[in-house]
C-alpha cells in the first residue's frame, strides 16, 4: 500500500481505527479465547468503538485525531491487561483489579516473564502513528488540513450510527448476563461489552441472616457423616503445631523423578512416616498466597471478588490462632516478606495472631524475590519456636515458605541439581529446580527441629499454598514436558491439586489416604488431631480423617459455579448443562459431578460469604 493511500485512509480515522481494533480484537481473542481470527470477535468488540467513534465524530470541532489515540490508547490498555491478567490468573481481568493494583505491581516480573513478545504489537500503531502525527512536520501539517476538518457526514448519520452500535452492545450483552461461566460470558459478550458490564451490573449477592447459618445447616448442605469419628481424634493432644505453608509446591512434586533424580527427596522421606492426601486441592483467589493463610486458619472460603485480605480484615474473624489459644495455645506467624505486602498486617490482626515475624526479624540476609531465603526463614524460625517452647505453654506457628516464587528463576549458587537439557531454559524446567531448593531447604528444618526436640513434641502439617504452573501459561515446550511427567496431558485437576501431609511421631500411623480435601479442611482437621473442639466455632471445612464424602466449591481461578467432589472436578458451562467434567488427579474415578452437587456448592459459597460480611468489625489494633 503507498503512502498515498495510506494518507488517504487517515483522512478517514474512523474507518482507519476500525480495522486497526479488528486486527487488535484478533490478537486478544487469540491469546485468551485460542480463537485467532474469530468472526465473532468483529461483531462483538467493533460495535463497542463505533459507537465511541461516533461521539468523537459528533461533537469534536478541534482535536479529532487526538480523541482517536486517546481511546486506542484506553482500549488498547484494556485488551493488554486482559491478556496479561488471564496468562497470570487464567480469568478475565474486571474493574475490581484496580483495587489490588499496587500488589500486582510488586510482582511485575513474574507477570511480564509470561509475556510473549508478539503480544506488544498491539501498541505497535500508537507509537508509530505518535511519532508520525505528533513529532513530524508533514505528518502534523496533514493532520491539520485534513483529518481535523468536518466530513461530509452529518451529526444526525453519527447519531444514528450510534444508537444502532448501542443497540448491539445490549444486543451483546443481555442475553448473556445470566452465564454462570464469565470466560464464556466474556466470548459472548465481547471483552469491552464485558468490561462495561461488570461496572454497571449489580453484584451484590443475597445475604442469608447470620441466625440462620448454623453449623448442622453447613453440615447439611455439605454432606458431612455427623456420626463419623475420627480414628485419629485427639492423637496429638497438647504438642504444638507447625503448619507449613510451601510456595507454588503441586502434588506432582513428591516422588518424581527425572532422568534419575529425585526431585524432592525430604518431602518424600516425611511422606513415607505420615498421613499423605494425594486429593488434596487449593481454594485460593486474587490474593494467593495469603488467600491460602486465610482460608487455612478461619476455614472460610474467600470473597466474591478480590482477595480476603482487602475484603474481610475488617471483621473479627473465628480462626484457628483465636480457637488454640482460648484453649492454652500461644502463636505466632513466620514470613520474610514485609507485613504490609498483600495488606498481611490486617489480616494477621483478623485472624487474632499474636505474633508476626516478617522483614524486620529475617532481615536481608541471603535474599531473593521478596525477602530472606528459605534457609534463613527456617534457620531463625527454629530458633524462635525453641524459645517459645521455654514459656512452659505449647504453641501454634505457621511458617510461610517464599523462596520457590513464580517465576522461579533462582539465584545459580542456590541450585541443588542440574536439570536435563530438555529442561533447561523453559518454564516447566525452572519451576523443578526452584522445587528441588525449595525441599533442600526444608529438609534442614526438619533437621534443626530434630536437633532441639521439636520434632518429637509437634504435629506437623505440610501442604502447597497454590498452583504453581498454570495451564494457560505453558508454551507448547512446557505443556510437552508435562505430559512426560505426569504420563497424560496435563489438566486441570492436575494443576489445582496440592499436597498435604500431616506427621505426628509416635501415634500417627503413615499411610496414603484417598479421601478428597482442600484447604478450608486443615483448620477442622488439626482441631481434631489435637483434640480440641469445634462446636462453638462456625466453619466450613470439614475433619478430612473422618470423612469420605467432600464438596469443595472452588471460585476465581474457576468460573463460577465450579466445584471439587469426591466424584469430579466439575466446571460449568453458561449453566450446569453444558458443564465439563475432569477425573480427579488422584482418585481414578469416572467424573460424575451432579447438579444437586452443583447448587449445593453455590449454596455454601453463599453461608460463607454471609456469615463473614455480618461478623462484628474488629476492635481497632493498638498502637
Amino acid at each position: 500500500m503507498s503512502s498515498l493511500t495510506i494518507r488517504r485512509w487517515l483522512v478517514k480515522p474512523f474507518i482507519f481505527f476500525t480495522i486497526i481494533f479488528i486486527l487488535k480484537s484478533f490478537l486478544a481473542w487469540g491469546v485468551i479465547f485460542g480463537d485467532l481470527l474469530s468472526w465473532k470477535s468483529i461483531i462483538t468488540e467493533i460495535p463497542f468503538v463505533w459507537a465511541l467513534f461516533c461521539l468523537i465524530e459528533a461533537f469534536a470541532s478541534k482535536r479529532k485525531l487526538g480523541y482517536y489515540m486517546l481511546v486506542n490508547l484506553l482500549v488498547t490498555a484494556i485488551f493488554f491487561a486482559a491478556i496479561m491478567y488471564f496468562k497470570y490468573y487464567g480469568v478475565i481481568v474486571t474493574y475490581h483489579a484496580a483495587e489490588q493494583v499496587n500488589q500486582v505491581t510488586a510482582v511485575r516480573n513474574s507477570v511480564f516473564s509470561l509475556m510473549d513478545p508478539y503480544y506488544l504489537l498491539i501498541f505497535a500503531d500508537i507509537i508509530l502513528l505518535g511519532v508520525y502525527f505528533f513529532f513530524n512536520k508533514k505528518g502534523r501539517d496533514h493532520k491539520k488540513e485534513n483529518i481535523n476538518r468536518r466530513t461530509g457526514a452529518s451529526k444526525f448519520s453519527y447519531s444514528l450510527l450510534f444508537a444502532v452500535s448501542f443497540g448491539l452492545c445490549l444486543f451483546n450483552i443481555l442475553p448473556n448476563k445470566a452465564s454462570m461461566n464469565e470466560i464464556k460470558k466474556a466470548q459472548e459478550m465481547g471483552l469491552l461489552n464485558y468490561e462495561a458490564y461488570t461496572i454497571f451490573a449489580q453484584d451484590k449477592p443475597e445475604l442469608v441472616k447470620a441466625s440462620e447459618i448454623t453449623q448442622d445447616v453447613i453440615n447439611q448442605v455439605k454432606g458431612i457423616d455427623t456420626a463419623a469419628v475420627s480414628p485419629f481424634q485427639g492423637t496429638a493432644k497438647g504438642k504444638n503445631l507447625i503448619i507449613i505453608q510451601l510456595e507454588s509446591f503441586q502434588s506432582f512434586l513428591l516422588g518424581l523423578t527425572i532422568d534419575g533424580k529425585e526431585i524432592t527427596p525430604n518431602l518424600n522421606s516425611l511422606m513415607k512416616e505420615s498421613l499423605y492426601f494425594p486429593n488434596f486441592y487449593q481454594m485460593v483467589g486474587q490474593g494467593n498466597t495469603s488467600d491460602a493463610e486465610f482460608v487455612v486458619n478461619s476455614s472460610f472460603y474467600i470473597p466474591p471478588q478480590g482477595a480476603a485480605t482487602m475484603s474481610y480484615v475488617d471483621k473479627e474473624l473465628p480462626s484457628l490462632p483465636r480457637l488454640l489459644q482460648a484453649n492454652g495455645y500461644q502463636t505466632a506467624t513466620f514470613h520474610t516478606n514485609d507485613v504490609e505486602f498483600w495488606n498481611r498486617g490486617e489480616l494477621y490482626s483478623a485472624l487474632g495472631w499474636e505474633h508476626y515475624y516478617d522483614h524486620k526479624f529475617f532481615g536481608n540476609e541471603d535474599t531473593f524475590f521478596f525477602g530472606a531465603s528459605d534457609e534463613v526463614l527456617y534457620r531463625k524460625t527454629a530458633d524462635k519456636l525453641k524459645e517459645m517452647e521455654g514459656d512452659g505453654k505449647p504453641f501454634y506457628a505457621q511458617v510461610i515458605s517464599m523462596s520457590a516464587h513464580h517465576p522461579f528463576t533462582i539465584p545459580a549458587e542456590k541450585y541443588q541439581m542440574k536439570l536435563p537439557e530438555r529442561y533447561e531454559g523453559t518454564f516447566v524446567g525452572d519451576y523443578v529446580r526452584s522445587q528441588n531448593y525449595a525441599d533442600y531447604a526444608f529438609g534442614q528444618f526438619v533437621e534443626e527441629l530434630k536437633a532441639n526436640g521439636l520434632w518429637d513434641n509437634s504435629l506437623i502439617m505440610v501442604y502447597g499454598d497454590h498452583m504453581g504452573l498454570p495451564i494457560y501459561s505453558l508454551d507448547h515446550d512446557d505443556k510437552q514436558l508435562m505430559e512426560e511427567i505426569h504420563g497424560h496431558e496435563y489438566g486441570y485437576a492436575d494443576m489445582l491439586n496440592i499436597p498435604l501431609i500431616i506427621h505426628e511421631q509416635g501415634s500417627l500411623t503413615p499411610q496414603t489416604l484417598e479421601q478428597v480435601g482442600g484447604e478450608v479442611d486443615i483448620m477442622p482437621t488439626a482441631a481434631s488431631l489435637l483434640g480440641v473442639p469445634m462446636a462453638d466455632t462456625i466453619h466450613f471445612g470439614q475433619d478430612i480423617t473422618a470423612q469420605t464424602y467432600n464438596l469443595l466449591p472452588q471460585r476465581y481461578y474457576l468460573p463460577t459455579g465450579s466445584f471439587i467432589a469426591s466424584s469430579a472436578l466439575l466446571i460449568p458451562g453458561n449453566s450446569f448443562e453444558d458443564n465439563t467434567q475432569y477425573t480427579l488427579a488422584a482418585g481414578g474415578k469416572s467424573p460424575a459431578g451432579t447438579e444437586d452437587e452443583y447448587t449445593r456448592a453455590l449454596r455454601l459459597r453463599q453461608l460463607s460469604d454471609s456469615y463473614v460480611t455480618q461478623l462484628p468489625d474488629k476492635a481497632p489494633d493498638k498502637e
